[in-house]
């Protein structure tokens, strides 16, 4: 190897080491400071000096933090369910169906998606209010899903235009209709964009603050975002910050678990888009 390919590989090394430990470190903090307790935690400590689980069972006995965890189990699993039920075939209209206002409407579905939060909250109050779903789990689904239906709609919608028009027209030619069509052919196709698309609604509904914040009281049907947000110690003064720190370690591990054993798919999803068919 040249010295010019050794400088290289040593400018690459550092280069990526200091991208990981920029990413890292925080979570790596957050860990080292859930083990710790009462003042020592307001010490700068780069490397674990005890190890008390008293945090992580404070957050548990507590407050119904066990219950939370279910509960954004279950508002994220729901709206990653909705969301591709309703963006698959709305990415083969859009993707493979040519008719009239097709492109207004993309960029209308992708526009909702610009919107932030805070502009469409009073509208969406309205709505929850008039269902029936205020303080529920059901509010927190049908909320979210404004968020994740347009950016996954509008991400199958770009891998859906690269498939081959060859295997639609074979399809065609035997006979299967749209439905067929969807479900027999382009849908096994599409299972590498369904997870990568999949992954990032799915923690986007997991770390939703401000719907969770509204259209939610009671501490029973919370969200993990909202729990650790409201947690409060004793003295009203100082947060407990050991706790808020095995609760983040705690709700992030199972992202970071999730992302862990879906990262090909998640890969072979997001590259793939960039490849013509």
């Amino acid at each position: 190897m040249t010295r010019r390919n050794w400088v290289k590989s040593i400018l690459r090394l550092v280069t990526v080491s200091l991208i990981v430990l920029y990413s890292a470190f925080p979570f790596y903090y957050a860990i080292v400071s859930s083990f710790r307790s009462g003042t020592d935690i307001y010490k700068p400590a780069y490397f674990p000096t005890t190890f008390s689980f008293q945090n992580y069972v404070s957050i548990f006995k507590n407050q119904p933090f066990a219950q939370n965890i279910v509960n954004s189990l279950i508002v994220a699993s729901a709206v990653v369910i909705v969301s591709m039920v309703l963006a698959v075939p709305a990415a083969y209209a859009l993707g493979r169906v040519k008719f009239r206002g097709r492109r207004l409407i993309l960029l209308t579905v992708l526009g909702t998606s610009m919107f932030p939060q805070i502009a469409v909250l009073s509208g969406m109050y309205q709505l929850i209010q008039s269902l029936g779903l205020y303080n529920s789990l059901g509010a927190l689904i049908v909320s979210n899903l404004m968020l994740t239906v347009p950016f996954t709609a509008w991400m199958l919608t770009i891998f859906m235009r690269e498939l081959p028009k060859e295997i639609e027209e074979a399809a065609i030619i035997d006979g299967a209709g749209p439905v067929k069509i969807i479900l027999r052919v382009f849908l096994p196709l599409l299972w590498p964009a369904m997870a990568s698309t999949g992954i990032l609604a799915f923690i986007a509904a997991w770390n939703e603050f401000l719907f969770g914040l509204t259209f939610v009281v009671s501490n029973e049907n919370r969200t993990v975002p909202v729990a650790i947000a409201l947690i409060t110690g004793t003295n009203q003064r100082e947060l407990p910050w050991g706790n808020i720190m095995a609760a983040s370690v705690t709700v992030t591990l199972p992202i970071i678990i999730l992302v862990f054993i879906f990262q090909r798919r998640i890969v072979s999803g997001l590259t793939a888009g960039a490849i013509k068919g």
